[in-house]
């Protein structure tokens, strides 16, 4: 955020800040700022807010250390709401769940992840089965045998190549979900995150 920028605080001297993900988009919180608080989170490089129950500054993750380091900072149209891309340190909430969004007004079950939150959910499922080690996992047989997770990296292309040639839609983003399965466990065997990857995407177009 450039210096010249004024925010527009509301009445109350607040504004609203949206928490995300910074490597995977997924949101995290809602909270809102004072003046102060964008001033200690710039400064500092970790997200400060305003406590509208408790009527008083705080440093998120001061206690529980749940901190969030700031990445970018970006305000809308009207400068009256921001979005803090985030590298958080645990749970944006304190329930300990990852997103204070968890639960679906339309549904008593947690929602099951956006299409954008796909592939961070399955990174997030594949660390835990490398973690746990479930018996019978394919996963698990797969990251045991670095060698196979390559050859069916291989066999999957070809496959999609082969299904864009001749087969339906259908068939083609079938054969591409296995694609980038086998590929995110290849990435998981070698502990190499999938933020590396579109950080070198979003690069190369520099």
């Amino acid at each position: 955020m450039t210096a010249e920028v004024e925010i527009s605080f509301d009445e109350n001297g607040l504004v609203p800040c949206v928490v995300q993900d910074f490597a995977t988009g997924e949101v995290l919180t809602l909270a809102y700022m004072n003046e102060e608080a964008l001033r200690l989170t710039r400064e500092r490089g970790e997200m400060h807010f305003w406590s509208r129950s408790r009527q008083e500054l705080w440093h998120k993750g001061e206690t529980s250390g749940n901190t969030q380091a700031v990445r970018q900072l970006r305000f809308d149209c009207d400068a009256d709401a921001l979005v803090a891309l985030v590298d958080p340190a645990g749970p944006a909430c304190h329930t300990d769940e990852r997103s204070c969004f968890h639960r679906d007004i339309t549904d008593a079950t947690a929602p099951a992840p956006a299409t954008h939150e796909a592939t961070a959910a399955l990174e997030r499922t594949l660390a835990a089965r490398a973690s746990e080690r479930p018996e019978g996992s394919y996963t698990v047989e797969l990251l045991d045998d670095p060698a196979r997770i390559g050859a069916k990296v291989r066999e999957e292309a070809d496959e999609v190549a082969r299904a864009a040639e001749s087969e339906s839609d259908e068939r083609v983003a079938e054969e591409a979900a296995d694609v980038i399965y086998h590929l995110q466990v290849l990435l998981r065997s070698r502990d190499v995150p999938l933020s590396a990857v579109l950080e070198t995407l979003n690069a190369r177009r520099r």
